[in-house]
């Protein structure tokens, strides 16, 4: 640990490719943890299958890819399937436990990972997938640095969706009622607005956004029917780092874990990567209750 501790502080160079890479994945990380504290927020779910989602729509891409389909249309058709598979699965699902207390909830999803998994199991296989794109792959600093080019166009068309989500959340008229609900669904109902589709719709802009993230997954990672569970918790603990409804804060804090799990991955071992978040969503934790302590004050 203390000889990759001495590479970075010797080398500042590897700096530069660790962080790299802590971006193009903290890209990733920002979308799935974004559709979390959608859900969260607007609905009040703990999502706990929210990786799935992701590893599906990486399932999704690698299948459909296997037809030599290319990159601009897989992105949005994957996205349209999983907003469909959304909408089932919160008809059938999520419409059912939505008032239940939070228990209910995280049981439901628990239950739901559990039967993706499976399925993906049976259908895909236990290996180890990945699109392989044949795209360049560019070096720099003497080869110090290497950057893909499919992890550059997943970092823009990234960008590109999380400001479209924006855009869409601010200025449409669904957003709005989104918006509308999350703040106060007895009000929203009051008004006129039809909550039941509301939620619907939100769920599955969430699966949508969650199979965009998962296209990215397999172009830039590996996809593996098991590795949901790590992107869920990433996902929780960007959202509890970062707040209900922050999109900015969101993204920073997807970003920041991106470069805390690359710097810990290379310095400690790969093996403890996914420890990176877990020991980031404990800290926060500790953090905020040590503030609320603080403030704390005696009811006279």
């Amino acid at each position: 640990m203390l000889a990759n501790l001495q590479i970075l502080l010797d080398y500042p160079l590897f700096n530069i490719q660790v962080i790299l890479d802590g971006i193009f994945l903290g890209s990733v990380f920002a979308l799935s943890a974004y559709g979390l504290a959608l859900v969260w927020g607007v609905m009040n779910i703990k999502n706990l299958a929210q990786g799935d989602f992701v590893i599906l729509g990486g399932y999704l891409s690698f299948a459909i890819s296997g037809y030599n389909v290319h990159l601009i249309i897989v992105l949005p058709l994957v996205m349209l399937i999983m907003f469909v598979y959304g909408w089932v699965i919160y008809k059938l699902i999520i419409k059912r436990v939505i008032d239940q207390d939070m228990f209910t909830s995280l049981l439901a999803t628990f239950g739901l990972s559990l039967l993706m998994q499976q399925v993906m199991n049976l259908i895909f296989g236990p290996e180890v997938q990945i699109i392989d794109m044949e795209l360049p792959v560019y070096d720099a600093f003497d080869g110090f640095v290497t950057i893909p080019a499919v992890k550059i166009i997943s970092l823009i068309l990234a960008a590109l969706l999380s400001i479209s989500v924006i855009v869409f959340m601010k200025k449409s008229r669904t957003g709005q009622a989104i918006r509308a609900t999350a703040q106060d669904p007895r009000a929203a109902r009051v008004l006129g607005i039809d909550t039941d589709r509301v939620y619907a719709f939100t769920f599955s802009l969430n699966s949508a956004i969650c199979g965009a993230a998962g296209v990215f997954v397999s172009l830039i990672w590996v996809i593996q029917p098991f590795y949901g569970i790590t992107y869920s918790v990433r996902s929780f603990a960007i959202v509890t780092a970062a707040g209900l409804g922050n999109l900015p804060a969101v993204i920073s804090a997807g970003f920041g874990i991106g470069l805390f799990e690359k710097y810990v991955g290379f310095i400690v071992g790969t093996a403890y990567e996914v420890a990176a978040p877990v020991s980031m969503l404990l800290i926060v934790l500790i953090i905020r209750q040590i503030n609320m302590r603080r403030n704390r004050q005696v009811v006279k």
